[in-house]
C-alpha cells in the first residue's frame, strides 16, 4: 500500500429540540450491546422548503445546510464531532492499540526502487516519522548494467549526490495541509512543474522549480489541473479549471522568455460536459488536447517542435465514442472504441487499437490492427520504442502482454492479440491488482508494474520486453511476529492463466538474477465466489479470512462495494486489514456492476437506467455470506467510500435490518438534489453516470434510489459512522450531514442515537493523508466496527 501511493488516482427557524417523527422506538428494535453517550444526540433546525420536479413534490428541511456560509451549519457540524466524541470515548485504549499495530507494520523504510530516465536515477521515499514523501534524483553511473545500478543504490553505495526536488512535508509543515496533484520533470531534466493544494478544495496552482538553480520560478497560476511539457523543455502546457472546477482551457508558458509576460492561450471548451486534459505522447514527439465526458472524447495534437503551428482534431465528436492516442516510428495508435463497421452501435462496442500515419489522422484510413477476443478485452495500453503494452482481462482476470514493434507497414488485417506473437507477463496466480509504474522512459525495454493482492504485499517487477524475462525489485516489508507463516516463493513461481499450449511454455520466459517473494497465504485466506443477483448475472465477490479465528455462521463481517465510474474496486494489500482479521472478520469485496470488469458492458449494466443493478447485486453479495456462514446474520457490517456511499445508503433503505452497522465515507447520499444544481462541480459531467433529472423518465430512476429521499420512516437503522470534509469539493459536506439529520428526525429514534456524523473541517474529499494520519483515521473506523458489532477486542498477532 505505501509503496503503491508513492508511485502512482467518485442547503433560519426555531431549533428542533427533540427527535419528532420517530419519538417511539420500534418494535423491531435490536438489543444493544454496546454503551450510548449520556446526552442526547444533536437535533438540526428545520427550515420549511419544497420543491417540484416533473410533478412530484420534495419536502426538504434540511435544504439549508447547502450554504456552507451559515453559521449555523458550523455550529450543527461542531456538535456532532462533540456527539461523535462522546460515542466513541470508550474507545479510546482500543484506538490507541489499533493504531499501534498499523504503525508498528509499517517498515522504517518506505520507498520506490529507483527508476533510471536518461542520465537519473528517479525515486521517492518517506522519511522515517515523517507523513509525506519526498521525490528525489541521483545521477546514474553509467559503467555498470542496469540491475548492479539498482542493487548498489539500494546499498547506499551510488556515490553520487542526491537532489531533493521536492517535499511533501515542508508544504505540510508550512500551510498546515499538502496535496500534490500533477508532477512532471522536463525532458531535458532542467525543470520540475507540479501542481499543490494548501487547503483541502482540490484548487491546485501551478509552480515550477528550476532544477540546475534549486530556485522557484515566479509564475503561479491557480486552478490548474494537467501539465505536459514540449519536447524542448522550455515551453510548458497546462489546464486551468473554471469556478465549478472543470478544466477547460489549455494555456501555453515558455521558460526564460517570457516570465513574466501573457501565457498564450492555446484552446477552450465551452461545452459544460466536457473536461480538457492535456498530455504527450510518450516520445515527446507530440501534445494531445483530450476533451472527455464521461462516456465520449474529442482529441487533438499539437507538434511538440512546432506548437505554433496550431492544433489538428483527429476526428469529430461522437456521443459513446472515445480515444487515446500514442505515437510511434510516423504512425499514430489509437485506442479506441469507435463501430468497427459503419453502421455499429458504439454503445456495445469494446476497445481496439487503431493504427494510422501521421500525415492520415483525419482521414477514415485507420487500420484496426489489433481486436480484442472472445478471451480478452483491451483495457489500455502503452507504447514504447520498441514495443506495444495491452492491458487486457480475461475472464475479469487483469492481465498485460506486450507485442514487438514496429509492426508491419504494410499490415492490412485484423489481428486478434493471440495472432501478434505475445508476451503475457507472468503474474501470480492469486493477484487482484495489476498497477503499472511510472515508466517514463521510451526508449527502455523495461517495463515496471506493481502487483498485490489482499494476502500479498505490494511486489515490484520490472519485465524486459526484449529478452522476455523478468526481475522482482523489491517487495513491500510487514513487521510480523514469529508466529505469523509467511510463505516464501523462488521467482519461477510466478505463472500466467493458460492462454494456448504454444504461449504458456516455460521457455516463454526465465528469470534473471531475481529474489524471492512472499505472500501471507498461510495465514490468511482469499477466495474468489460468484454470486447470482436478482437477474441471474454473477457477481465477483473477493472474500478474505483468517482461518485460526474464523468461526463459521459466528464471525463479525465488512462488506465493502463501489460500483461507479467504471472503477475497480481497490483489493490490492493493505495491511491495516490485518487488524480485523486477527480479531475474527471476515473481509469482502463486491465487484458490482457499475464498476470495471472484463468489459465495458459490465460499467454499463450498472450506470443510469440501470443504477438499481448495483444496489442489487450488493445486497445479493451481503446474503450471500450469511446465507454461506461467512458472517453472522445481526453482524455484517457495509463501508462505501464516495459514490460508493449511495450504494451502502441505498440497501440499507431497502433492507435495514440486512447490516449490523455501516462506515459512510465523504458519502453521495443526496443525489436528487445534486444533480437539480448544475453550478455545483462534477453535477452536469456526472448526468452519463447517474441520469439528467431534468428528462422525466432518467428523474424518476435516480428518485427510486436516491438514498436521502428514500430513508425508511421509523424503521430501525443500523449504528453508523458517516464522514464528511467540509472542504469537499466533490461531494459537498451538507449531503452527510442532511442524511444523519433526517435519520435522526424519521427513523426509530433509540437506534438513531447510535448514527455519528464526524466532520474534518479543515480537509478535502481524500483526508489530510499521511502514512500515520491515515493509520490514525483507520484505527478510529475500525473501533467503530469492534464496538457496534460486539466484537471482543483481543490483540492483534501484529504488534
Amino acid at each position: 500500500m505505501a509503496l503503491k501511493s508513492l508511485l502512482k488516482p467518485t442547503r433560519n427557524s426555531i431549533l428542533c429540540s427533540s427527535i419528532s417523527s420517530s419519538s417511539l422506538f420500534s418494535s423491531l428494535c435490536k438489543e444493544r450491546i454496546f454503551s450510548l453517550p449520556s446526552e442526547s444526540p444533536p437535533a438540526a433546525k428545520k427550515v420549511p422548503f419544497t420543491h417540484s420536479v416533473h410533478g412530484i413534490t420534495l419536502q426538504d428541511p434540511y435544504h439549508w445546510m447547502a450554504n456552507t456560509a451559515d453559521p449555523d451549519l458550523a455550529d450543527y457540524l461542531r456538535r456532532e464531532n462533540l456527539y461523535a466524541e462522546a460515542f466513541m470515548a470508550d474507545t479510546q485504549i482500543l484506538q490507541r492499540r489499533l493504531f499501534s499495530e498499523m504503525t508498528s507494520r509499517i517498515s522504517t523504510k518506505v520507498s520506490t526502487p529507483p527508476e533510471p530516465w536518461g542520465p537519473w536515477f528517479y525515486y521517492q521515499y518517506i522519511p522515517e516519522g515523517k507523513e509525506y514523501p519526498v521525490l528525489c534524483r541521483r545521477l546514474q553511473n553509467e559503467k555498470t548494467n542496469w540491475l548492479k545500478k539498482l542493487t548498489q543504490f539500494a546499498k547506499g553505495n551510488s556515490g553520487k549526490q542526491e537532489e531533493v526536488l521536492l517535499d511533501w512535508n515542508e508544504i505540510a509543515k508550512q500551510y498546515g495541509y499538502v496535496h500534490v496533484g500533477t508532477c512532471r520533470v522536463s525532458p531535458d531534466h532542467n525543470f520540475l512543474a507540479y501542481t499543490v493544494d494548501i487547503t483541502g478544495s482540490e484548487h491546485f496552482m501551478l509552480q515550477i522549480k528550476d532544477l540546475r538553480s534549486g530556485l522557484m520560478i515566479p509564475k503561479l497560476q491557480e486552478g490548474v489541473v494537467s501539465l505536459a511539457w514540449a519536447e524542448e523543455g522550455r515551453t510548458l502546457f497546462y489546464t486551468q479549471a473554471d469556478e465549478n472546477q472543470r478544466p477547460y482551457r489549455v494555456f501555453s508558458t515558455k521558460l526564460g522568455f517570457s516570465d513574466t509576460g501573457e501565457d498564450v492561450l492555446v484552446f477552450v471548451e465551452n461545452d459544460p460536459n466536457y473536461c480538457v486534459d492535456i498530455t504527450s505522447t510518450k516520445d515527446g514527439k507530440f501534445i494531445t488536447v483530450n476533451s472527455n465526458s464521461r462516456t465520449s472524447s474529442e482529441v487533438y495534437i499539437i507538434d511538440a517542435n512546432n506548437w505554433l503551428s496550431g492544433l489538428q482534431r483527429i476526428h469529430k465528436r461522437i456521443p459513446g465514442i472515445q480515444y487515446f492516442l500514442e505515437h510511434h516510428c510516423g504512425f499514430f495508435y489509437i485506442l479506441t472504441n469507435a463501430p468497427l463497421e459503419k453502421k455499429g452501435d458504439c454503445s456495445k462496442e469494446d476497445y481496439y487499437v487503431a493504427r494510422c500515419r501521421v500525415e492520415d489522422i483525419k482521414s477514415a484510413n485507420w487500420q484496426d490492427i489489433v481486436l480484442q477476443s472472445k478471451d480478452f478485452s483491451i483495457h489500455d495500453m502503452d507504447v514504447f520504442s520498441g514495443h506495444l503494452v495491452l492491458f487486457v482481462n480475461k475472464n475479469g482476470v487483469p492481465m498485460l502482454c506486450s507485442i514487438n514493434l514496429p509492426l508491419d507497414a504494410n499490415h492490412k488485417h485484423r489481428l486478434e492479440i493471440e495472432k501478434l506473437d505475445p508476451w503475457f507477463f507472468p503474474l501470480p496466480s492469486n493477484s487482484c491488482s495489476v498497477a503499472p509504474g511510472s515508466n517514463h522512459d521510451f526508449t527502455s525495454s523495461l517495463y515496471r508494474v506493481v502487483l498485490s493482492s489482499p494476502v500479498m504485499p505490494d511486489l515490484i517487477v520490472d519485465y524486459d520486453m526484449s529478452k522476455r524475462v523478468f526481475s522482482i525489485i523489491q517487495q513491500e516489508e510487514v513487521e510480523v511476529k514469529h508466529d505469523i507463516k509467511l510463505k516464501t516463493y523462488q521467482p519461477d513461481a510466478l505463472g500466467i492463466e493458460k492462454v494456448s499450449d504454444a504461449q504458456n511454455k516455460r521457455e516463454n520466459f526465465e528469470t534473471r538474477e531475481s529474489e524471492t517473494w512472499k505472500d501471507f497465504s498461510d495465514s490468511y485466506c482469499c477466495e474468489r465466489k460468484e454470486v447470482i443477483s436478482h437477474d441471474g448475472i454473477r457477481v465477483p465477490l473477493t472474500i478474505l479470512y483468517s482461518p485460526s479465528t474464523f468461526q463459521k455462521g459466528r464471525s463479525p463481517g465488512v462488506l465493502q462495494g463501489y460500483g461507479a465510474y467504471g472503477e475497480v474496486l481497490d483489493k490490492s494489500w493493505c495491511p491495516s486489514r490485518l487488524s480485523l482479521l486477527d480479531r475474527g472478520f471476515v473481509l469482502a469485496f463486491a465487484d458490482i456492476r457499475g464498476g470495471g470488469g472484463g468489459d465495458s458492458s459490465w460499467h454499463r449494466c450498472g450506470s443510469g437506467l440501470q443504477k438499481q443493478n448495483s444496489i442489487q447485486d450488493f445486497i445479493f453479495c451481503a446474503n450471500f455470506l450469511i446465507d454461506n456462514g461467512y458472517v453472522h446474520k445481526n453482524r455484517l457490517g457495509s463501508i462505501g467510500y464516495s459514490a460508493g456511499g449511495l450504494l451502502v445508503g441505498a440497501a440499507i433503505n431497502m433492507h435495514p435490518d440486512l447490516f449490523g452497522a455501516a462506515i459512510l465515507k465523504v458519502p453521495f447520499l443526496d443525489i436528487c438534489n445534486t444533480l437539480l444544481d448544475p453550478s455545483l462541480p462534477l453535477t452536469i459531467l456526472d448526468y452519463e453516470e447517474f441520469g439528467n433529472p431534468e428528462i422525466a423518465m432518467q428523474f424518476e430512476s435516480i428518485l427510486s434510489y436516491s438514498p436521502y429521499d428514500n430513508i425508511s420512516k421509523g424503521s430501525c437503522y443500523p449504528p453508523m459512522l458517516v464522514t464528511a470534509s467540509f472542504r469537499d469539493a466533490r461531494v459537498g459536506v451538507w449531503e452527510a450531514a442532511k442524511w444523519v439529520a433526517k435519520i435522526r428526525d424519521t427513523t426509530c429514534s433509540r437506534c438513531s442515537t447510535s448514527a455519528i456524523l464526524k466532520t474534518n473541517m479543515v480537509g478535502g474529499h481524500f483526508g489530510e493523508g499521511g502514512l500515520y494520519g491515515g493509520c490514525e483515521e483507520t484505527a478510529y473506523d475500525y473501533a467503530f466496527l469492534i464496538k457496534v458489532l460486539g466484537t471482543s477486542d483481543r490483540d492483534s498477532t501484529f504488534s
